[in-house]
């Protein structure tokens, strides 16, 4: 295999950080110490430029390329995105309705219960027992809110690996 070029990214099979790499864990390095490196990523991924920068964070993070592809957007080196859980918003839910089922029996009741429905009102009363339904008809409005606002997890299916990052290699030609 050819010699590493410094700022190459590799994805190792093992736990270990072999010599020459960093582990691509976000770490504030040196400029001073590791001039090659800093020349070559700079602070895409972070650092103050004057004393530090910082590597990449790819723990729990997939890589993806850079640029603009067909009906994407434009995405940079070094941009973080996408959320390892999500909450969905009304906007992302497609547009649905819960019907309200009532009966056309006449009721006798003026208490909801688990046992009970909707039903033809009768004297203030607007529920009858199940058992007594007749003809189910489909209402209009909606019957109430449901659900807890919990994330849910958005991640592909992934085996973990370790991501290092080169800092004694060859230097990359620009071309």
């Amino acid at each position: 295999m050819a010699d590493p070029f410094i700022g190459e990214i590799r994805l190792f099979g093992f736990p270990r950080v072999p010599d020459g790499w960093f582990a691509c864990n976000g770490q504030s390095v040196s400029i001073a110490q590791f001039e090659t490196l800093y020349a070559v990523i700079g602070t895409t991924y972070g650092g103050d430029g004057v004393n530090t920068f910082n590597l990449p964070d790819l723990r729990g993070r997939v890589p993806i390329g850079q640029g603009q592809g067909t009906g994407l957007p434009n995405y940079t080196l070094g941009q973080p995105g996408g959320e390892e859980n999500h909450t969905l918003i009304e906007a992302e839910m497609p547009t649905h309705s819960h019907a309200l089922m009532s009966s056309t029996a006449t009721a006798t009741d003026v208490t909801p219960g688990p046992t009970l429905h909707l039903a033809t009102a009768s004297a203030g009363e607007l529920y009858a027992p199940i058992a007594n339904a007749g003809t189910y008809s489909t209402m209009a409005p909606c019957v109430a809110t449901s659900g807890n606002s919990i994330g849910h997890n958005n991640m592909m299916p992934s085996v973990v690996a370790n991501y290092c990052i080169c800092y004694a290699g060859v230097f990359p030609s620009s071309g």
